[in-house]
């Protein structure tokens, strides 16, 4: 029996605009990385679960011939379809469904990316689906990115306690399940057990500036603060939000050193 956190399919209902506009892009480095280590044929299909509104999808595009975006919220969805028809990305096929619950061919994709959410799903089980889908000698990457509230400088422990005190205040402990912070099986062994030939981890660093407003926008696009969480407290949270960061305001930006990840495992044959 899986011991894994069980997280709601709704948490991110509502953050779509935020997260488009403020979710950091991953980095040029990773995504020269990714394409260069699963030694692409320029002719495949992507599988994106969770794709979020296609952080990975859209710059990934160009080095397939399909690219499917699957996320189980119908906003983030949406947004990718508004995108891909803005942008004239033809071969994208967005589809909403949970990353459980999707039904491909065995063989499908030359590639499989999950960014900033494997530990979200039930890991066990979607690695054994993705390795079903891959074709033989095809890869998954996990991809990650660092939040600006989990740093070691002192504007970052400012914001991580007033997100925690809000939190508290409007009753929104629980929406990041209970155990979800503990350690649990490490992703290679998870991988390693459905299947897959770990190829290791690539790591990067880019500086980014906050602005306050950024900061704002940003956690609206997160599970445990959303706007619809947030409510009518809105005015209220943005003044704390500020106060909080007045004493840490360097000419009206917070910097960080923003660490980005890419975990390569691969299907044999």
């Amino acid at each position: 029996m899986s011991n894994e956190a069980h997280f709601a399919t709704d948490l991110y209902q509502g953050t779509a605009e935020y997260y488009d506009r403020y979710r950091l892009p991953y980095p040029a480095s990773l995504l020269a990385h990714l394409v260069a280590g699963t030694h692409l044929s320029g002719h495949g299909r992507l599988l994106d679960l969770a794709c979020g509104t296609g952080q990975l999808a859209f710059p990934l595009s160009p080095h397939f011939a399909e690219v499917w975006a699957v996320d189980q919220e119908r906003d983030m969805i949406e947004t990718v379809r508004v995108k891909a028809a803005d942008r004239g990305v033809r071969d994208l096929r967005p589809i909403v469904a949970g990353a459980e619950t999707l039904t491909a061919q065995p063989d499908s994709f030359e590639l499989a990316v999950v960014g900033n959410a494997f530990h979200r799903l039930e890991r066990e089980i979607v690695a054994r689906r993705i390795l079903h889908w891959l074709v033989p000698g095809g890869y998954l990457a996990l991809c990650w990115s660092s939040a600006p509230w989990a740093g070691g400088e002192d504007w970052q422990r400012s914001l991580a306690a007033t997100l925690a005190r809000w939190q508290r205040e409007l009753g929104a402990e629980h929406r990041i399940p209970e155990g979800a912070d503990r350690a649990h099986r490490p992703d290679p062994e998870v991988l390693s057990a459905a299947g897959f030939e770990v190829c290791g981890r690539a790591e990067f660093t880019a500086e980014h500036h906050w602005s306050l407003a950024e900061l704002s926008g940003h956690i609206r696009s997160t599970s445990f603060l959303p706007p619809a969480v947030i409510g009518d407290r809105a005015a209220a949270f943005d003044a704390d939000l500020a106060a909080s960061l007045s004493p840490h305001d360097d000419g009206g930006v917070f910097t960080e050193t923003v660490s980005f990840a890419c975990d390569l495992a691969r299907k044999p044959g």
